[in-house]
């Protein structure tokens, strides 16, 4: 016997597809949007397509911009002969709040998982190696200390050193499995500061 109403359960059941998001949480937020005022929703709806149809790759760094080039990118204070490579632009995120990096970025979108069928042409290393043929002086590679993140920084490394680019991996301070959005930005620094070379 169905619970609620056609409606409710088709909010129910998109709303369950979004990562992170049960079905309790699902119907929470259900609830919730149905309780919004009309215009609140028309707005949030509205930002949902709007950012879907605006947002794209930074042409730099490939992290997610509503511009050709994301902040970052075009801030002429930035390093740019120091890259740090990340796996997705929540983890980039997680390195701006802690002040501390002056460099500039490269978003890979992924990372190597022969399980899962992603391998070396399925994320952004084709770019990276093509950024590498300007004034760099290192590469820090800073994927998660998960197995695809550790695959994916020895790739990178063997990639990058016959080109005599300085490789750094970040220290140890991020728990292995554990993914850089969710990590404090004291662990964070550390984990950068305490870099090793490849």
């Amino acid at each position: 016997m169905e619970i609620y109403s056609s409606h409710i359960n088709k909010l129910i059941e998109e709303l369950s597809g979004l990562p992170g998001i049960g079905v309790k949480s699902a119907q929470r937020l259900a609830f919730h949007l149905i309780h919004m005022p009309k215009d609140k929703v028309a707005q949030l709806a509205n930002a949902i397509v709007t950012a879907k149809e605006n947002v794209k790759y930074c042409k730099q760094c490939f992290t997610l911009t509503d511009t050709e080039l994301c902040p970052i990118c075009s801030n002429k204070k930035r390093d740019n002969k120091t890259i740090m490579v990340v796996e997705n632009t929540r983890d980039l995120g997680a390195y701006e709040k802690t002040g501390k990096y002056e460099g500039v970025y490269h978003v890979l979108h992924g990372a190597i998982s022969p399980m899962l069928g992603i391998g070396p042409g399925d994320i952004k290393l084709k770019e990276l190696m093509a950024r590498l043929r300007e004034d760099v002086d290192e590469v820090i590679i800073a994927t998660n200390s998960s197995l695809e993140g550790e695959t994916t920084a020895m790739y990178i490394s063997k990639l990058i050193k016959p080109t005599g680019i300085k490789v750094s991996r970040i220290a140890s301070g991020v728990p292995v499995g554990g993914d850089l959005e969710y990590i404090d930005e004291v662990t964070l620094l550390r984990a950068l500061e305490g870099r090793i070379l490849l």
